[in-house]
């Protein structure tokens, strides 16, 4: 579908910059009307979200815009989530905090995007009328058109598509990082989840030819990445369009051929759907990472047949043996739904008792949320707030003991990091760098005296000495306890710093960017 709604916030915007053509046409009188106009892109939710927030970056920097630097961008677009209960406060309470902004702020608009606007349509703009465009998940190619017209035209507008018009992969990309990139090999979901909207939102599966995946992983391979993230609703269902049941295995072993490609990820896949022969893949491909995140859920089989996973507890558990069989240093992460509807005590017992069979390195961990459209939103014994928070409460304290139990088992151990532009929050008290090993654990290290700074994209390898919940520590004794290994995706890091005048400073963070990637929108345990 594709509407015009007429915006009350254009009476108080002067005719000059809403009747404004171009990307880098004059949006305030104070500005040189040549200057371009900057963006913001705010993300809320998954992976994919985060990826898709990269396109849309690139989408604009494609059309004339800049990342913003200040405060105040031009335009601010919102990449939403609707997987949550909360999704539409934080989405309706962010917009009103920019409502008297934009008031002061004559030719700024706001743009709202994602799984939300897929879901809400019409309803964002008659909530808050300030805002420019609206488009959903399969037409995210059409935000710097939109944006353009409604300041021509000096209206809103809403642009909503029922299916996928150009694949993500096809349209420009500004990614976050340049020692690593996110891929998409398909996008839409055929499960049925219960609890679930993304299928309505993001439609059925559709994947890509491996040719094209390989093809977008070498360039980014070529452009100085050394890490990649395959993503898909459900990787490991990936082939079903084209007839292959093994397409994902044999994507994970051809990855293994690229030269330069040094670590290999995905995210996520589905219990029901994951098979041996992905696990042997993984144990066979070196630049396949020991890490794989399996969504629980829960732990009870009553339960799980409510929510229409296809598996049960048993099965979730054999999967884990079997990795780590195969893969005995394997991390394993996972989802878990607390308080879904008729979750009774026993039920809960059940997600608790297979939690502390699992040994999770760390989870995210979520208190269930009725999302009007899924077929759990209907279902009779909604729990009660305080039983649901108490549980969750209960789960988590479990998680934390048992992944600082098994981060504990990491003393001693050498690892090499990958290091991060992202340093913790005590950085400058520590002054520890940060990085993910192998595994994906996240460390905090220093740099011993006399040693060279890596920079974001090389390698260290040091030893353990802390470990906590949710991190590591290693502070090396001296230069035998610190091997650095300088890496193209260094290189890489040096050279986008020159080329946005930035002064390369190692193990530093980036300058601003015009895309706030991450997950904010998610209570995340053991990040």
């Amino acid at each position: 579908m594709s509407l015009t709604i007429p915006s009350p916030s254009a009476e108080t915007t002067p005719s000059a910059s809403v009747l404004a053509t171009s990307a880098d046409a004059q949006v305030t009188d104070a500005r040189s009307p040549f200057e371009p106009r900057t963006y913001q892109v705010r993300t809320f939710g998954c992976q994919m979200n985060v990826h898709d927030s990269e396109r849309m970056a690139g989408l604009l920097e494609d059309a004339g815009y800049v990342p913003a630097e200040g405060e105040v961008a031009d335009i601010v677009v919102f990449n939403t989530c609707a997987v949550r209960e909360n999704a539409d406060n934080k989405l309706y309470g962010n917009l009103g905090q920019l409502r008297q902004v934009k008031a002061a702020n004559p030719g700024m608009q706001i743009a709202v995007g994602g799984c939300l606007a897929q879901k809400d349509r019409e309803t964002i703009v008659k909530k808050a009328p300030w805002v420019d465009a609206v488009f959903g998940t399969h037409n995210v190619g059409a935000l710097p058109a939109l944006l353009k017209r409604a300041r021509h035209n000096n209206e809103a507008q809403l642009e909503i598509l029922e299916s996928l018009d150009v694949f993500p992969s096809t349209l420009p990309t500004k990614r976050d990082s340049v020692y690593s990139g996110w891929v998409s090999i398909s996008v839409g979901c055929n499960n049925t989840c219960t609890f679930c909207i993304v299928p309505s939102l993001r439609g059925k599966e559709k994947d890509r030819r491996p040719g094209e995946i390989l093809a977008e992983i070498q360039a980014l391979v070529d452009d100085g990445a050394v890490e990649v993230t395959l993503l898909g609703q459900n990787v490991n269902s990936y082939g079903v369009e084209f007839g292959d049941r093994l397409a994902f295995s044999k994507l994970l072993r051809a990855c293994g051929d690229i030269e330069g490609l040094e670590r290999v990820r995905f995210t996520s896949p589905h219990p029901a759907a994951f098979t041996d022969d992905v696990i042997d893949a993984m144990a066979e491909t070196p630049n396949v990472m020991p890490q794989l995140h399996m969504p629980l859920q829960s732990g009870s089989d009553k339960v799980l047949k409510d929510m229409r996973r296809s598996y049960r507890s048993s099965k979730f558990l054999g999967i884990l043996d079997k990795v780590r069989e195969r893969i005995p240093n394997a991390a394993i992460t996972t989802d878990i739904i607390v308080g879904f509807p008729g979750e009774t005590e026993e039920d809960f017992q059940a997600t608790l008792d297979v939690v502390e069979k699992s040994r999770f390195a760390s989870a995210f961990t979520f208190q269930y949320s009725k999302r009007p459209g899924t077929p759990a939103a209907e279902l009779p014994e909604q729990l009660p707030k305080a039983v649901v928070q108490e549980r969750f409460e209960r789960l988590t304290a479990l998680q934390d003991r048992i992944a600082a139990e098994e981060n504990a088992k990491q003393l001693g151990r050498r690892v090499e990091i990958l290091v991060t532009a992202q340093s913790g929050r005590k950085a400058e008290e520590t002054h520890r760098l940060s990085g993910r090993s192998k595994d994906q654990r996240l460390v905090h290290f220093s740099v011993p005296d006399g040693a060279e700074t890596p920079r974001p994209g090389d390698f260290v390898t040091v030893t353990i000495t802390e470990a906590a919940a949710f991190h590591l520590v290693a502070d090396p004794a001296g230069l035998d306890d610190y091997m650095l290994r300088r890496s193209r995706a260094g290189d890489a890091w040096d050279r986008s710093q020159a080329d946005s005048c930035g002064v390369p400073s190692a193990g530093s963070a980036p300058g601003k960017k015009g895309v706030s990637l991450g997950m904010p929108s998610l209570p995340v345990r053991g990040a």
